[in-house]
């Protein structure tokens, strides 16, 4: 069966997200999805502007979604952060999750080169895929010298600008504890990170170079993006891709989720979590409902 990723405008009638926490949003317009055939099987999500606010926690509204979620659907989360920021923005805002519903949780950091699940009350680690040494060398020398060179190494930053996440190097303007408005006023149009990305990336022929969140740019080994991260998933769970749904904001050509709409994924593109929350609220039932046709019917098994 062939996949595919073509957006549609979200149907009319689509149920607007008021969760508790929210605070005056208008509703949500943003949100485009592909025509999904059946049910799927696995939902997939990007991390950062999908699920919350550029390293931020969950906002409690977007927990409860996720638990709901978890009820009628395994769930995997990837994206360009290491465990210890999805440590803080989700598995730390997850405390009312049964063990069954953190069971069905996939983890996937640095975009699918390490791989996280919860067995016997604790995440462990499954894989991991780390860059070498001298890998990690040139990344972080060519990706300074650029930075550096087009002007946007910025001075005065929260934290550090570069960090080594194992199997990623990243880089962040604003440093790693930048807060959110200073993030997005930062680069509004993507153009600084994209001429950055370009510029290393032609340094760096044999690493792979994307545009991550709002400030950031990832350099993994060649061939390591989400589209590598869906396929590990899809080996590891023995789901086929064509059954798996993935949520995400930057399924630009040049945005870092882009490598899963481009290998045929079906997608749901968003512009933040208020987007991917609206978009749950009517995605839950019709699961709830598509299982309960399953159990009620005499045919099955």
């Amino acid at each position: 069966m062939n996949r595919f990723c073509t957006t549609l405008p979200t149907p009319d009638g689509a149920t607007p997200y008021h969760g508790a926490a929210r605070k005056s949003v208008a509703h949500p317009r943003h949100v485009k999805e592909s025509p999904v055939t059946t049910s799927p099987r696995l939902v997939a999500f990007d991390l950062d502007d999908t699920l919350a606010p550029s390293k931020s926690p969950l906002d409690p509204a977007m927990a409860a979604l996720l638990i709901r979620l978890l009820d009628v659907s395994p769930v995997c989360i990837i994206s360009g952060g290491q465990i210890a920021q999805f440590q803080m923005q989700v598995i730390d805002n997850l405390g009312d999750a049964s063990e069954d519903q953190l069971a069905r949780l996939h983890l996937m950091p640095t975009c699918g080169t390490q791989y996280y699940r919860h067995e016997n009350g604790a995440w462990s680690q499954i894989y991991a895929q780390n860059l070498t040494d001298d890998e990690k060398a040139r990344a972080l020398e060519v990706v300074e010298r650029v930075a550096k060179h087009l002007g946007f190494w910025e001075t005065e930053t929260w934290g550090p600008i570069l960090e080594d996440r194992g199997s990623q190097i990243t880089f962040s303007a604003l440093g790693q504890a930048a807060p959110v408005a200073a993030k997005m006023a930062w680069d509004p149009s993507g153009e600084k990170k994209n001429a950055l990305r370009e510029a290393a990336q032609a340094e760096l022929p044999d690493l792979e170079v994307r545009a991550g969140g709002s400030t950031s740019v990832d350099i993994t080994r060649r061939g390591i993006d989400k589209a590598y991260g869906m396929n590990k998933l899809a080996d590891l769970t023995g789901i086929p891709l064509d059954d798996m749904l993935f949520i995400g904001d930057r399924l630009d050509e040049n945005g870092n989720d882009y490598p899963v709409k481009a290998m045929g994924v079906s997608c749901v593109a968003v512009e933040g979590w208020h987007d991917t929350a609206a978009y749950l609220e009517k995605l839950i039932p019709e699961l709830q409902a598509a299982a309960n046709r399953v159990t009620d019917d005499p045919t099955d098994g």
